[in-house]
């Protein structure tokens, strides 16, 4: 079933319709304009969402050392890890 709303309405609640139309609420609805159906809203299937390619860049580059004295001065190294003075 579609629900149908005037422009006006559409205009001030679009955010609404659209999360009504996300969450799966509604799943269609139709905009009219002086009493006469102009245009449908409905969600975007679930095809266009695009998958995120985690670990992409694994193994293209040599791993490094982050143990703390190959690149910080003793003095620094004493301020963030807490020995010393």
């Amino acid at each position: 079933m579609t629900t149908t709303v005037n422009m006006h309405d559409a205009k001030a609640q679009l955010a609404k319709l659209i999360e009504a139309l996300e969450n799966g609420a509604e799943s269609e609805i139709g905009i009219a304009r002086d009493g006469r159906p102009a245009v449908k809203l409905v969600p975007v299937g679930e095809a266009a969402k695009r998958e995120r390619e985690l670990a992409f860049l694994a193994g293209k580059y040599p791993l490094i050392d982050l143990d703390p004295s190959l690149f910080m001065d003793a003095d620094i190294a004493s301020m963030f890890l807490g020995e010393g003075k």
